[in-house]
C-alpha cells in the first residue's frame, strides 16, 4: 500500500508560480511511477504529467513548457513546478502513484490517489 498527501495548493495570480508536493508513505520501494492530474467540477479527471522509474517524463500539451514534474527519492516527494499559470489552470490537483516501469498517462493505470489540493489562479 502506498499513502498519498498532497501540499502546497492555494490562491495565486495569472502568471504566478506554484509547487505542489506529494508525500508517499508505505511501501515506497521498487519501481513506480508517479503522475499528476487534475480536475474541475463536473469534468473527469485530466493527465497533467507523469514520471518514471528512471526519469522518463510526460506532460499533458497544455503544460508543456510550463510545468516541471520531479521527484526527490530520498524525501519520497513528488512535485509539480507551476509556471506562468493561467485561469484554465484552475483544478483540484491530485498525484497518484503505480508500480510500473511504464510511465502511464492514464487515470485507469494508477492504483493510489492522494485526496487532492486547490489551485486556483486568478485572472
Amino acid at each position: 500500500q502506498v499513502q498519498l498527501v498532497e501540499s502546497g495548493g492555494g490562491l495565486v495570480q495569472a502568471g504566478d508560480s506554484l509547487r505542489l508536493s506529494c508525500a508517499a508513505s508505505g511501501r515506497t520501494f521498487g519501481s513506480y511511477a508517479m503522475g499528476w492530474f487534475r480536475q474541475t467540477p463536473g469534468k473527469e479527471r485530466k493527465f497533467v504529467a507523469a514520471i518514471g522509474w528512471s526519469g522518463s517524463t510526460y506532460y499533458a500539451d497544455s503544460v508543456k513548457g510550463r510545468f516541471t514534474i520531479s521527484t526527490d527519492s530520498a524525501k519520497n516527494t513528488l512535485y509539480l513546478r507551476m509556471n506562468s499559470l493561467k485561469p484554465e489552470d484552475t483544478a483540484v490537483y491530485s498525484c497518484a502513484a503505480t508500480f510500473t516501469s511504464a510511465v502511464p498517462t492514464t487515470v485507469d493505470e494508477y492504483d493510489y490517489w492522494g485526496q487532492g489540493t486547490q489551485v486556483t489562479v486568478s485572472s
